[in-house]
């Protein structure tokens, strides 16, 4: 009984699929919504990039919504190891010393460089925070004993989002819809330009860098063994 059970819905299931992809023509998806964006994007928000124009522009509320999220689970990863974890302070060896000294002015640049052209190329404000966390956490792994206090990691956090949230306030009281894009849109494709959302990605960027970076200083202890 359980199996014909089964047979039943997976035969519901394919007789379902087979009759909505029978109404598609092969090769020509209805990119309705999508090639309407497409259209509209360079002309209404100035972005080459239009995954930015879709993340910024047209759904940014969902954007701050990921942010409050990543702010949650970085948070509370944060109160479960801060309390029970101790930092690893043995020295690193040379090789690994020397290979983070050479990486950390790459990774900086390349972080830096994927947050500010977010608008023009595929990239943005999640992708080079990720970079930029992993840049500031490298020197943590070489010389665990010098840490430094990591307090202007919460500042730098805190001025981020007040900064995306203070951009969809002035959105709302020019009359826009929230974090609506404003400034000049300038040229297409070059780098100042797209209004404010370079400005959120770089907010973003930061926001995220900041984050991730906190979270993996917690990750990076050892846990405290007592003889």
């Amino acid at each position: 009984m359980r199996n014909l059970a089964t047979l039943l819905f997976l035969g519901g299931l394919g007789f379902l699929l087979l009759v909505i992809t029978g109404g598609l023509v092969f090769g020509d998806p209805p990119m309705l919504i999508g090639r309407g964006i497409q259209q509209a994007a360079p002309d209404q928000v100035g972005a080459a990039n239009i995954v930015t124009a879709v993340v910024l522009g047209y759904r940014g509320l969902d954007t701050l919504g990921e942010l409050s999220i990543l702010f949650a689970a970085a948070t509370a990863g944060g109160l479960v190891l801060g309390s029970t974890r101790s930092r690893n302070t043995r020295p690193a060896g040379f090789i690994l010393r020397t290979g983070v000294d050479l990486l950390f002015p790459l990774l900086l640049v390349a972080g830096l460089y994927v947050v500010i052209h977010g608008h023009l190329t595929p990239g943005g404000g999640f992708q080079g925070g990720v970079i930029l966390a992993a840049a500031f956490f490298l020197p943590l792994l070489a010389r665990p004993q010098d840490v430094p206090d990591h307090t202007w990691l919460s500042v730098i956090e805190g001025l981020a989002g007040t900064a995306f949230i203070g951009i969809g306030l002035a959105a709302l009281y020019q009359g826009e819809a929230f974090l609506t894009p404003m400034l000049d849109k300038g040229v297409l494709g070059e780098l100042v330009s797209s209004g404010t959302l370079p400005l959120l990605y770089l907010a973003v960027g930061l926001k995220v860098g900041a984050e991730l970076a906190s979270l993996l200083v917690r990750l990076s202890g050892d846990d405290e063994v007592t003889s």
